[in-house]
């Protein structure tokens, strides 16, 4: 037998269940049409909606019916007229036909809805009908009584209204009926509904939130009912290949008249398409057993005084609904029986290779998922066959590492209920409580589903792009810790950070979410970073970018990491109510208690080197670029990438800055003496031993700052640096040469080691586009995997640039650089500005590099003033603002700064700087629409007029700092398009210019920036 080659699993996209579109035709309103007398019967001692409600809820069903009662013909066209009706049921009396009459006026008016008759008599009746309603009346029901067949009405009715769309284009499977006896099948479907609804409660643990357990019952097997040869022919034809199985009487109408082997011929066909099909023959002829065991079918007799428990025997063992029991053929006896996913996978690796090949042959193991709604990983196992593999054992291992896959894949772009006793590592993304999961928390859910939605996991070779296993705990646990212990008081009033961290780390979490922690980490095996997620943070005005705390914590003993979490996530708690956080509150006119936090438990990704652990490549992009270079366009972004953790990307350290587009052309590497003295000196890495971490208001307290010369002995620099031969003055690529190591990526971004342009442009694309705006991303990379593992492209967050849209001002073309106190060509903003009077500058003459961080409590000082008198000021001082380095510039946080409306770095003769922001300091300006500013005047590079100031009488002067306050507000204008400035001199007004409608079209945001 040939053999077909197997899917590749690393490759295989599994196909998503669009459970969503299911049963998008639904029964909400049906009329009765009956006598009030009939009426009056039906509803026997109770409501027939009440029944039907009790019975839905009873089930676990959604949407319960309502109903309408009509005597007549001409008053149910009137109900049908005024109300939208979905289904109509008539009684029918043998002595009666005037029903039949109004059926043909009901289905002449309203030839769409479905017309269902119920009646105490059968025989006689199907006779007449069948002479005078052909076409009229789509179903009719033996009526016993039992309001159970109600349902089976609503159901059937349902069920063939979404037949073709629901199991052709999505895929549900269904049982076919083929019985031409009212009684019979009015008996049949009522059972047959109730298996399938309990069967349906059996798989809802497969949903792994409250959400996907709604989604998988509308999956559940659908059942199409046929009353002659014909139409039970063209139902199987049309639906093979979702069909479970089939359940036929034997004599019923086949050419137009009576066979009495009707069913036995129907057999012979369904055994020529399929030799392991299941179909079961049910007679009231006991005779007919014989013929049947010969066909390969099941028997059943019909007038069995057991009939409906041998009916739900049959349909749990042969279309496999229930548990999944493993038999072995050579010990006869069952070796394991399963009630899901989990439980299965864990028996295929211990049953037997004889258990595994006679589960195999007869493709049961495929019809066990199909029934219980795990459609994709079923279509994969029907994909293959028995012979396709060597022996049992390389189908275990197949048929293991599949649903690995599988169930890595269902968990993504869900956000799953954590559940301590379920919780394994396929688990991606879960929440602990029903709260809100905070900004960065959305943003991770966000990432994850558009992942899963553009196949962007397994869209390059070798790679895997993935957010890194996270749980968050939602704001629900934060509201519980607060109230409990009745802090809200305390930090109102306390502005000590170290005494509310103190007070915070004192209480107790939650003893169950405590348990659910614990959880967590018997799965995780890496370092956790335990993250702030506001419910105010990467919003899309008012992000919190920076304001909150963020812990890292090696792994370690559970007992020791669990203490060590609980207290990291108070401190996170703790961090939404320290100082910082409440200046940028009351920034943003929020109060404490709109502060809520969830916090983020997440996986570290990296490796641990020596005692260190931490990414080759840690980054953050943006969708557009500011400061566009060379052939570089504003609208193709802009990403800063460096070795280690992300601190010093986030601080505005040294790092390599280039285009996704122009990835072999960075400025920084213009030349060897560029490439020495612009790239990383160092790095920063966890500190794994579990005894650095101590509770802290610093987030740095185990990180240690490494040098690029200790990293050699790590052997991690081979995947990120290249050689500096001093003797030649030349750049060569990788470590293995002698000389100095510089951090130039050459592997990646020269030589396509790995796929980093390309995996950013789609992701900014593709993100941009999602979000409708420009975005930032953060991003890590595993480079160094084990042979035959894919590197690990981890992306960590995603948020919107807030950019105004203000192209009305533009910088006359007669200006001239005298009517300015400052004008730039590296700017960073749009729109004008004419209400500042303030100006704050860093006197150059006393200026120092080993005196930033005494500056820096001087500019916040002055700032605090402007807090408080609710003004704005242009701030403007030597190198970089908010650097994490106090020699590369003055280390402020934003808080200190958060004044300031224009903020310039001004390069001084002996101190040029480049444009360069922290990504958090990047956040806040451009979300408070913060101009921003870079001048070197020493080198032709913009022009500051610095005299005009000095000329000027200041209200307040320190060692540092001058503070003018003009009469008159000062202009700035900022033209985005162009990123040129001009801060105007006091009375100095621009020009405003009409601008065409050609103009306003031309001035519209490049390509691919919306």
């Amino acid at each position: 037998m040939v053999k077909n080659p197997l899917p590749d699993l690393k490759s295989y996209e599994f196909e998503d269940v669009a459970f969503d579109q299911l049963m998008q035709n639904r029964i909400y309103k049906i009329l009765i049409v009956c006598s009030n007398y009939d009426y009056y019967m039906l509803e026997e001692d109770g409501r027939i909606d009440e029944r039907i409600f009790n019975e839905y809820t009873a089930l676990n069903l959604r949407y319960p019916p309502s109903f309408e009662h009509a005597n007549s013909a001409k008053r149910a066209i009137i109900a049908m007229e005024t109300q939208k009706i979905d289904l109509v049921i008539t009684w029918l009396d043998i002595g009666n036909f005037k029903t039949i009459e109004t059926s043909k006026k009901i289905k002449a008016a309203f030839p769409n809805v479905p017309i269902a008759a119920i009646s105490h008599y059968s025989t006689q009746l199907r006779e007449k009908l069948s002479k005078e309603s052909s076409g009229v009346i789509d179903y009719v029901f033996h009526w016993n009584g039992n309001a159970d067949i109600i349902l089976a009405i609503i159901k059937l009715t349902e069920d063939r209204m979404n037949a073709e769309k629901d199991i052709n284009e999505i895929g549900v499977k269904a049982i076919l009926l083929v019985e031409d006896s009212l009684k019979f099948y009015s008996k049949y479907l009522p059972i047959f509904y109730k298996i399938l609804l309990k069967q349906t409660r059996s798989f809802m643990s497969e949903g792994l939130n409250a959400h996907r357990t709604m989604m998988l019952m509308r999956g559940r097997p659908k059942i199409l009912l046929a009353t002659n040869y014909e139409e039970g022919l063209h139902l199987f034809k049309e639906y093979k290949n979702s069909l479970l199985g089939v359940i036929s009487d034997v004599s019923y109408f086949r050419n137009g008249v009576r066979d009495a082997k009707a069913g036995f011929h129907f057999l012979e066909y369904v055994r020529s398409f399929k030799r392991y099909f299941p179909f079961l023959i049910q007679s009231s002829n006991s005779d007919n057993e014989k013929y049947a065991l010969e066909l390969k079918g099941k028997f059943l007799y019909k007038h069995t005084e057991t009939l409906e428990e041998e009916i739900k025997n049959y349909i749990n063992q042969y279309f496999s609904f229930g548990d999944f029991e493993f038999w072995d053929p050579k010990q006869k006896k069952v070796l394991a029986t399963v009630k899901d996913l989990t439980a299965f996978q864990k028996a295929l690796a211990t049953v037997t290779p004889e258990s595994i090949a006679y589960h195999a042959i007869r493709s049961e193991y495929s019809k066990w998922l199909k029934s219980r709604v795990l459609f994709p990983l079923a279509d994969l196992f029907s994909k293959v066959e028995y012979h396709d593999f060597e022996d049992s054992e390389e189908a275990r291992l197949y048929l293991i590492s599949a649903i690995k896959a599988y169930r890595g894949f269902r968990a993504r772009g869900i956000i799953s209920k954590f559940n301590k006793n379920k919780y394994d590592v396929y688990l991606g993304f879960s929440r602990i409580g029903d709260g809100s999961l905070g900004g960065k928390g959305r943003g991770l859910a966000f990432i994850d589903s558009f992942l899963k939605r553009h196949k962007l996991r397994q869209h390059f070779e070798d790679v895997k792009i993935s957010i890194p296993r996270t749980v968050v705990l939602s704001t629900e646990v934060f509201d519980e810790f607060i109230e409990t212990h009745k802090l809200i008081g305390l930090v109102g009033k306390c502005n000590n950070d170290e005494e509310i961290l103190q007070k915070f780390i004192e209480k107790k979490l939650p003893k169950w979410v405590v348990e659910d922690i614990k959880a967590f980490l018997k799965v995780t095996t890496c370092p956790i970073a335990i993250r702030s997620s506001s419910v105010l943070e990467d919003s899309h005005y008012q992000p919190f970018a920076g304001i909150f705390s963020t812990y890292m914590l090696p792994n370690t003993k559970i007992d020791k990491m669990l203490d060590m979490v609980c207290d990291a996530v108070k401190s996170v708690m703790a961090s939404s109510f320290f100082e910082n956080s409440k200046v940028y509150l009351n920034a943003t006119s929020h109060t404490i208690e709109e502060g809520k936090m969830a916090v983020i438990l997440q996986e570290v990704i990296g490796k641990q080197y020596e005692d260190v652990y931490y990414p080759n490549i840690s980054g953050v992009a943006r969708s557009i670029n500011f400061y566009p270079i060379g052939n570089e366009k504003p609208n193709e972004g802009i990403a800063n990438i460096a070795l280690g953790l992300g601190e010093i990307i986030v601080g505005g350290g040294k790092t390599l800055r280039f285009s996704p587009y122009h990835s072999k052309k960075v400025l920084q590497l213009s030349s060897p003496g560029s490439t020495q003295r612009d790239t990383q000196q160092y790095f920063y890495g966890l500190d794994m031993n579990p005894d650095s971490y101590e509770t802290s208001t610093s987030e740095a307290i185990n990180k240690k700052k490494i040098t690029i010369r200790r990293a050699e002995k790590h052997g991690s620099l081979k995947y990120v640096a290249s050689t500096y031969d001093l003797q030649n003055n030349v750049i060569k690529p990788g470590v293995m040469h002698d000389g100095i190591r510089v951090i130039t990526f050459d592997n990646v971004l020269k030589y396509n080691t790995f796929p980093l342009p390309e995996i950013l442009k789609d992701l900014l694309r593709i993100g941009q586009r999602e979000m409708r705006s420009p975005i930032e991303i953060e991003f890590a990379v595993k480079l160094d995997v084990p042979k035959g593992e894919p590197k690990e492209f981890s992306f960590l967050q995603i948020r919107p640039i807030v950019e105004s849209n203000d192209n009305k001002t533009k910088i006359p073309d007669e200006f001239k650089n005298e009517e300015s106190i400052i004008y730039s060509e590296s700017a960073l903003g749009n729109g004008k500005y004419d209400h500042i009077y303030d100006f704050v500058y860093v006197k150059p003459e006393t200026f120092n590099s080993a005196n930033t961080r005494e500056i820096a409590v001087a500019v916040e000082t002055i700032n605090k003033k402007f807090r408080e008198e609710e003004k704005q000021y242009i701030l403007v001082g030597p190198g970089r603002w908010g650097s994490s380095d106090p020699w590369l510039g003055i280390p402020v946080i934003w808080p200190q700064i958060s004044a300031a409306k224009i903020i310039v770095e001004a390069g001084l003769n002996d101190f040029r700087i480049d444009p360069s922001q922290g990504t958090h300091f990047f956040q806040n300006l451009t979300s408070f629409k913060v101009g921003y500013l870079t001048i070197n005047p020493s080198i032709g590079d913009g022009f500051f007029d610095l005299d005009y100031l000095n000329n000027q009488e200041a209200v307040y002067e320190d060692t540092y700092l001058r503070h003018i306050q003009f009469k008159h507000p000062l202009h700035v204008i900022i033209e985005g398009k162009s990123n040129k400035a001009a801060i105007y001199k006091e009375g100095i007004k621009p020009k405003e210019k009409e601008v065409s409608l050609e103009q306003l079209i031309d001035d519209l945001p490049p390509d691919g920036f919306m």
